[in-house]
């Protein structure tokens, strides 16, 4: 277990620096409390030349960096010469970075390694500025390429995390033994669909030396089109992580002064296994990529209730309903969802279901102490012709469309046709929408869902390189379904940009305003959306077994207050029941998805107190205590578990849940963090057992024995060293 410390407690450390980068190579150190790089500055190309966790072994790396080698000038391909720039980089405490230039065309390369926290992983960064006069077209630079020295005989183990998406694979996190000729390749875009091989969330893990073993990990904070490759040979570990290269060829414009971005990304060395490495990422990903004025509010996250458990039915008279009863039950923010607009792409209130528009519902909900937050699909166009609409067929808005529309088409009830963000005149349309309905509907929350930022376009005179001449160019549908062609992932690229700017000018303009990342569920969750939005919906399938399965799979990287459950209406005939069903998503952030007027007098009653006892004393652990999956992931039938721990108050909650076997009445789980030499005072929430004091040592090497009587029930069990 680790915790983020201040970086005066634990400090980058430079290794050796040859003057300063005048030298033809330099060579440099960098390091974290569980992570050290040594790095190259080669005359022609950097290099990484190992990465290491504290006390471990170091991963060797073969090969140098690979810089772009041509660029497209004037219609013709040009080699690139590249070569290191005396005097011109950076070597200090927190940042390695190697400048070089290619002078014909004239190109600047910035190749940086960064410290941002004192724990975790290290962040990597490759930046190409076009100082030319003229335009030019690069093909794809890789973020990161590595060939690891691993002898044959030494056993290896991948893990990496399927994306919620609209119902969670049946795997979720996979463990991959990876033998000589295994080969991975792992992808990542803007809205993962359900086919299989599914998207990943793009991350992964090697590790080594058995169960609870070091090694090391990356990921990519980016929303666009990624892909992470392993291939494992005789002597060597390699694969490269970035932009998709497939389909190619990739090519990107770069106008002259301006700056091509690969994909960041990170990475890190660990010990202790898969949780000892997650109790790392979490809390850097919490200080490193996320707004911290959100986790300044003592209420995140929050407890919700989402109109859609009435769907496209609410109106003024049922969305005041259900404010009131959100206030009586005690939940802290009431969000609308689809159907209170006039139409897709005409993001005004209907007139017939909100006579006295959306400011009316904020303001009762600001009255009774709740929060107020919209659902909308704002980059999607529609049909309607009312002033404001976003229209399909309008001649001054028709091109912002990723493709034509065929006659007679017609939106979803929710979903139209996609814009590209990447183009600036869609991108300011959608930034002026945003602010208007921010403003005017006094928004505590802002919800995007749906296919909103596109990665495929047909266009051929948006920022984005061309689609080949064969490319679709009119579709049905929202654009999801176009095939990917060769400009898909520089379409990807330029519309994430955008997307990422819109959101990072309403954070500075709205800062107490929250975002919610929900496309069609858990579609879009990634580290790039980590870093400019508050919380996800990890999977677009609500029942108790889909939500634990999804909360497994993406707390295993994430932090767990970032990860959302919706709780839909589920077969309740038991009290016991109806807790499960609460808590299965409660583990996290928390939002009802279900007419809670409908609830019996004694499910609100039991409601009422699991919200008061997640405000008092789950939150503060979701928040801020280590995570450990003490359980396999969940199958609906055998019990499964998750346990926190807060180090600082030696204190440890356990959720524990009873599957659907009928003579499964009883399961011991295995506990990690407590300290052997104390003891600790035992509480059973539901009184499922009488409390009882027994000693760390024990509770670790014996476990907590459990017995629930009811199928498909569960118990909150917590554990606090006795003083």
């Amino acid at each position: 277990m680790y915790r983020l410390l201040t970086s005066s407690v634990v400090a980058a450390s430079l290794f050796a620096c040859i003057g300063s980068l005048a030298a033809a190579q330099t060579t440099a150190s960098l390091s974290t409390a569980q992570t050290t790089v040594q790095l190259k500055a080669d005359a022609t190309a950097p290099h990484l030349v190992s990465l290491q966790a504290a006390g471990q072994a170091p991963w060797s790396n073969e090969t140098p960096g690979e810089l772009i080698a041509s660029a497209e000038v004037d219609g013709h391909t040009v080699p690139l010469h590249w070569k290191l720039v005396s005097g011109a980089g950076e070597v200090n405490s927190k940042r390695v970075t190697f400048i070089y230039e290619t002078h014909s065309p004239h190109l600047r390369l910035t190749w940086e390694w960064s410290a941002p926290a004192a724990t975790g992983p290290l962040e990597h960064r490759i930046r190409i500025e076009n100082l030319d006069t003229r335009e030019l077209w690069l093909p794809l630079q890789t973020s990161f390429r590595y060939s690891w020295s691993v002898p044959a005989e030494h056993p290896l183990q991948q893990i990496y995390i399927d994306k919620g998406a609209g119902r969670p694979s049946p795997i979720g996190t996979h463990e991959v033994e990876l033998t000589s000729g295994y080969s991975w390749e792992g992808k990542s875009s803007t809205y993962a669909g359900d086919e299989e091989p599914r998207e990943i969330i793009p991350w992964f893990m090697v590790e080594r030396n058995g169960e609870q073993g070091d090694g090391w990990y990356v990921g990519v904070e980016f929303s666009g089109r990624t892909s992470l490759t392993l291939e494992r040979m005789a002597g060597s570990l390699r694969g490269t992580v970035g932009l998709n290269p497939n389909p190619g060829p990739f090519r990107t414009r770069l106008q002259p002064g301006a700056t091509f971005l690969a994909p960041p990304v990170f990475v890190g060395a660990f010990a202790g296994g898969r949780d000892g490495l997650g109790n790392v990422l979490r809390p850097w990903v919490r200080q490193v990529l996320t707004y911290p004025g959100t986790w300044e509010k003592r209420n995140y996250p929050m407890l919700v209730n989402n109109s859609w458990g009435s769907g496209m039915a609410i109106d003024e008279a049922l969305a005041k309903r259900m404010i009131a009863d959100s206030a009586d039950l005690g939940l802290e923010m009431f969000g609308l969802d689809a159907g209170w607009f006039r139409g897709v792409g005409d993001w005004y209130p209907n007139p017939k279901k909100f006579p006295h528009g959306l400011a009316s519902i904020a303001d009762e909900a600001h009255r009774r102490g709740l929060k107020f937050g919209i659902w909308v699909d704002w980059a999607q166009a529609g049909t309607n012709t009312d002033p404001g609409a976003l229209n399909v067929s309008d001649p001054g808005t028709k091109d912002w469309l990723v493709a034509d529309t065929p006659a007679g088409w017609k939106p979803d009830a929710f979903v139209g046709r996609t814009t590209d963000l990447g183009l600036p005149a869609a991108k300011a349309h959608a930034e002026n929408e945003l602010e208007r309905m921010i403003s005017s509907y006094k928004l505590d929350m802002l919800e995007h869902d749906g296919y909103l930022v596109t990665r495929n376009c047909s266009r051929t005179d948006h920022p984005h390189a061309p689609p080949p001449p064969n490319a679709v160019t009119t579709i049905h549908g929202s654009g999801v379904a176009m095939p990917d062609t060769s400009n898909s992932t520089d379409v990807s690229y330029h519309a994430v940009r955008s997307y990422y700017e819109i959101y990072s000018h309403l954070r500075k303009e709205h800062p107490d305003l929250l975002f919610e990342i929900c496309d069609d569920g858990g579609r879009m969750v990634d580290f790039g959306s980590a870093s400019h939005g508050d919380y996800f919906s990890i999977t677009d399938t609500y029942d108790p077994l889909s939500n634990r399965r999804a909360f497994y799979d993406a707390s295993q990287i994430l932090p767990p207050a970032m990860l959302e459950d919706y709780v839909e209406k589920w077969p309740t005939p038991r009290l016991e029941n109806f807790r499960y069903m609460l808590r299965s998503g409660m583990m996290g952030w928390l939002t009802v998805m279900q007419d809670t007027n409908a609830w019996t007098p004694e499910q609100h009653t039991a409601a009422k107190q699991e919200f008061a006892l997640y405000k008092e004393k789950l939150r503060p652990f979701i928040r801020d205590a280590d995570l450990y999956h003490i359980s396999e992931r969940p199958d609906g039938v055998r019990w499964d578990g998750m346990e926190y721990y807060d180090v600082w108050y030696a204190r440890a909650l356990v959720y524990a849940f009873r599957g659907s076997a009928p003579d499964d009445k009883e399961h011991t789980f295995q506990l990690h963090g407590l300290e052997p030499s104390r003891q600790y005072r035992i509480h059973f929430q539901d009184g499922s057992a009488a409390d009882r004091t027994e000693s760390g040592g024990d509770l670790l090497s014996k476990g907590l024995s459990i017995g629930l009587m009811v199928p498909n029930s569960s118990e909150l069990i917590f554990i606090e060293a006795t003083k």
